[in-house]
């Protein structure tokens, strides 16, 4: 559980959905690795196809928001982001589900591709001009990860290495949340938009979202669904049977969720 004195950073163990997406993110980043050795011009079409491009999403590339989030190009920024996700996600691991932090990274990189979007789409409607970088890397579903960290668990303190200082989460999160802002008046502007859009996203997952993840959730209302139709099919089986019975001569009653209703309480014989 967090504490409430400063702690230098450990890393939490490797499972569960923390070591799913940092295998694939590996996975992704050596498999473009290899491939620009191969050829060049296969790496730099791989990056145009699988980054987010607002241009060419909006043009008919729909897997990009989904892809994105896998390249990965140089070794010191994937480094750092994979450490980042590592540590944030296996943190939230410990006190969620594994499908509430998958859930949680997901709408992160969702957000923030639509932020993208929207700034790229919004940029071309009134006319101004929009410097378009693509967008690559899990930065998305980290600045979510810090939202959450941030949020649930702000007074815990830890600290930053290399430097001996110790901040709480929340500040930490504030921290982000200042430089993304200060990067909103620069050359990448859609960037920082794009990154604040993953923060959004995941203060609204970690606001509406169940805690035990959201396809908790949509099982949840299946089966809640399921047991709904089954109580309809009994209702109606029964004003059948009623029927049946008073062509019979005989007077049956059932209660609102399809079961008998016995004139004689000292009746022992029930429909079930």
């Amino acid at each position: 559980m967090p504490r409430s004195g400063a702690s230098s950073i450990s890393f939490p163990a490797f499972r569960g959905t923390t070591r799913r997406l940092i295998l694939a993110n590996l996975f992704a980043y050596f498999a473009l690795l290899l491939t620009g050795a191969l050829s060049r011009s296969a790496a730099e079409w791989m990056v145009g196809v699988f980054a987010f491009i607002p241009g060419v999403f909006l043009h008919g590339a729909l897997w990009q928001p989904l892809t994105y989030s896998f390249i990965h190009l140089g070794v010191l920024g994937t480094a750092m982001e994979l450490l980042s996700l590592w540590f944030l996600a296996g943190f939230l691991e410990q006190m969620h589900s594994p499908n509430w932090v998958a859930g949680l990274y997901a709408a992160s990189v969702l957000g923030t591709a639509i932020a993208a979007a929207a700034i790229y789409g919004v940029s071309s409607t009134l006319g101004f001009s929009l410097p378009v970088i693509p967008l690559y890397g899990c930065f998305g579903g980290i600045f979510g990860l810090v939202v959450a960290f941030g949020v649930l668990y702000g007074d815990m303190e830890f600290m930053l290495f290399p430097l001996p200082i110790g901040i709480k989460a929340r500040y930490l999160a504030i921290v982000y949340a200042l430089i993304a802002v200060a990067m909103l008046f620069g050359e990448q502007r859609m960037y920082a938009f794009a990154q604040l859009g993953g923060a959004l996203a995941g203060m609204i997952f970690i606001r509406l979202a169940p805690r035990r993840g959201i396809s908790f959730a949509f099982s949840e209302q299946w089966y809640g669904l399921r047991n709904r139709y089954y109580r309809w099919k009994r209702r109606r089986a029964a004003r059948k049977f009623e029927v049946y019975m008073r062509s019979q001569g005989r007077t049956v009653r059932f209660d609102g969720n399809g079961k008998q209703i016995d004139e004689d309480p000292n009746d022992k014989k029930r429909w079930n």
